[in-house]
């Protein structure tokens, strides 16, 4: 989405902007959920620990605080995108 037209116009530079903190808060959510699996799965074969629960739990909640506003950010940027590629096109 770069380009010479979002140099120039404020709304799209705002819009690149936050699409690409959705982007990274998508992966940053996606990863937390994803160390919480590895441990768990670590967690059920050696036996769970306090830390092995404590770092599940705690990349659960980071996951689901980081990863639900990304994904909503995420779909409005495209909507946004699609609704202005519609009206000029």
């Amino acid at each position: 989405m770069s380009g010479p037209v979002e140099n120039n116009d404020p709304v799209l530079a705002r819009r690149a902007r936050l699409a690409r903190l959705a982007e990274t808060g998508q992966r940053v959510g996606y990863g937390c959920f994803g160390v919480a699996m590895v441990v768990f799965v670590v967690g059920a074969i050696r036996g769970f620990t306090s830390l092995t629960v404590t770092v599940v739990v705690a990349a659960l909640a980071v996951g689901s605080v980081t990863l639900a506003p990304a994904i909503v950010l995420g779909y409005a940027a495209k909507a946004a995108d699609r609704e202005e590629r519609e009206q000029s096109g």
